[in-house]
């Protein structure tokens, strides 16, 4: 080449290269074109209810969303309600050995969080600038509010106090470095805030999803209020020690008198099938094309052709009443030990697959020797761990075998009007004592149609009264993501979770079954630094460690 021609072409290539490299991006959509489309910017606000994947074998079909919900490993098997019978990152936890480097499943949502408040930051900072109606600014503003709270509240009830960004959208020529970035906030400050920021969003939100302008699974009013109440509820609790038992008993009193939400009728089984019901305050939506995972597979019995996933322990078996109100354990107990399935109460059956239950035309058999659904079965490397598979949110219509394009489309309920009265009822015992509220709203979660349990007994105490709440909780709220928060924040985790995790062993000879408890996972461990979750090493590092770890970590 002459040195002409390689000028020549040197000065095509300066002359050039904002051609070149001025490329319009085709798969993202610039901030300028959010902000002057109505429909562009509601679509970002909407997406807000999910956040970024961060680790293995989480968001499979759509986006992960608030908490952990659906996924193969649930939030259930870092419990004594279950255990992951493949681990996947879950035994360590369970075992006492998460660490700031080794977080297992519980390590998003420090990330996940943060991430989704900056983005809801950005759009509370530019909504002004968007040609919509000032009617449907105020409702998204609520919305936007709601979701930057639920975002906090994931990261209160893991981490303890938070750092507060307020409305602060950081950029990349920030000053990064800055300790204003980096200071925790405490407990009280930091729940404050979040139930601060649902009031303000309760008051912007409309009351119903009319399915029109407000679709199914947008925030409402009763959904900020909802979550206040359980914010409440932990900062009255003993780990917390930053709010009032009244204070909590008075927002979940405000949700019931919405008169708006009643408890389901249609079945406790059928409950958590059933998308647009009553009892549903507010859910993670899924359909064909946008689904999670497929439960049934994922979780049903070998025999079945499916992976025995989150497997029911012996621990919360053993806590479900009998059907005429009796403890296992009560001296005048109706148990028979010889039939233990028997007679339980009707959420044993709804929620847990055992041996000699009914599911899909067929008995399950979790007995050695020759059950299918026991070691001695087909594709026995699934089989349970425990003895049992988990019933609960399965939905008999949706297949086993193939089921990618049809399943995953149960709704994830963040919270119900169960949950209400529990809270309620929490709250106003510890305030007051069992008076008659109390009883009411425990009694008419026992007495549903569907579940029919005896009335609790009239003349507790009220530590008596706090045992039946708190049981009535687990049964109630078995697998929904509140027990590994329940027992925390009563500071009774050390108790729970250092009790091994209990399986059961079946034999059978002619007709007759033997049991025997067995340890389903060994090294089960909890220390007084697991109230809390570390937060990442990775974290702490970006931070040049000016983010302050969790004690014990």
């Amino acid at each position: 080449m002459t040195v002409l021609s390689a000028l020549a072409a040197s000065m095509c290539l300066v002359s050039c290269k904002e051609n070149f490299l001025d490329v319009v991006p085709t798969d993202r959509v610039s901030d300028a074109s959010i902000l002057s489309d109505s429909v562009l910017f509601e679509a970002f606000v909407t997406n807000r209810y999910m956040g970024t994947r961060l680790t293995d074998k989480e968001a499979e079909g759509t986006l992960p969303g608030f908490g952990r919900g659906f996924e193969y490993a649930m939030w259930s098997s870092l419990t004594d309600e279950s255990i992951y019978n493949n681990d996947d990152n879950t035994w360590l936890i369970q075992r006492g050995q998460i660490a700031p480097e080794n977080t297992g499943i519980a390590g998003t949502f420090w990330g996940r969080s943060y991430r989704s408040i900056r983005e809801v930051n950005y759009a509370l900072a530019n909504i002004d600038k968007v040609p919509m109606s000032e009617g449907k600014k105020k409702m998204l503003r609520g919305e936007l509010q709601f979701i930057r709270a639920f975002r906090y509240h994931d990261l209160i009830r893991n981490y303890g106090g938070v750092v507060l960004m307020g409305d602060k959208v950081s950029e990349i020529s920030d000053d990064l470095t800055s300790q204003d970035l980096f200071n925790r906030a405490d407990i009280k400050a930091s729940i404050d805030y979040a139930t601060a920021q649902l009031d303000e969003a309760a008051a912007l939100l409309p009351e119903s999803n009319d399915n029109n302008t407000w679709k199914l699974g947008r925030a409402t009013k009763g959904a900020a209020m909802a979550l206040k109440s359980r914010l409440l509820l932990y900062a009255a609790s003993p780990l917390y020690n930053a709010g009032t038992w009244q204070q909590a008993a008075a927002a979940a009193k405000a949700v019931m008198d919405m008169n708006k939400y009643s408890l389901y009728t249609g079945g406790y089984g059928s409950l958590f099938t059933t998308t647009d019901n009553p009892e549903i305050i507010f859910g993670r939506l899924y359909a064909v094309g946008a689904r999670h995972v497929c439960l049934e597979i994922a979780n049903g019995p070998n025999s079945y052709n499916a992976w025995g996933g989150n497997v029911p322990l012996q621990n919360i078996v053993d806590d479900y009443e009998m059907m005429d109100g009796t403890k296992i354990t009560d001296a005048k107990t109706s148990y028979d030990p010889q039939n233990p399935y028997k007679n339980r109460d009707p959420r044993f059956y709804a929620t847990i697959l055992y041996n000699g239950a009914t599911y899909r035309n067929s008995i399950i058999e979790t007995y050695t020797p020759g059950g299918k659904d026991s070691k001695d079965g087909p594709s026995n490397w699934n089989t349970s761990k425990t003895g049992y598979y988990l019933r609960k949110f399965m939905n008999d219509n949706l297949p086993i075998d193939n089921p990618w394009d049809v399943a995953g489309t149960q709704t994830w309920i963040y919270f119900r009007y169960a949950e209400i009265l529990l809270n309620y009822a929490e709250a106003q015992n510890e305030a007051v004592g069992p008076d008659a509220s109390v009883y009411a709203a425990i009694n008419a979660i026992r007495q549903r149609i569907g579940v029919a349990m005896p009335a609790l007994p009239a003349g507790l105490t009220q530590a008596q009264m706090r045992e039946r709440i708190r049981n009535e909780r687990r049964i109630e709220l078995a697998f929904e993501e509140h027990r590994f928060y329940d027992v925390r924040r009563w500071k009774i985790a050390l108790e729970k979770e250092n009790k091994p995790a209990y399986g059961i062993e079946i034999g059978k000879n002619g007709t007759a079954y033997t049991y025997k408890q067995k340890e389903a996972l060994t090294g089960k461990s909890f220390t007084e630094k697991q109230y809390w979750l570390p937060i990442p090493r990775a974290e702490i590092q970006a931070s040049n460690n000016k983010l302050t770890q969790n004690q014990g970590y």
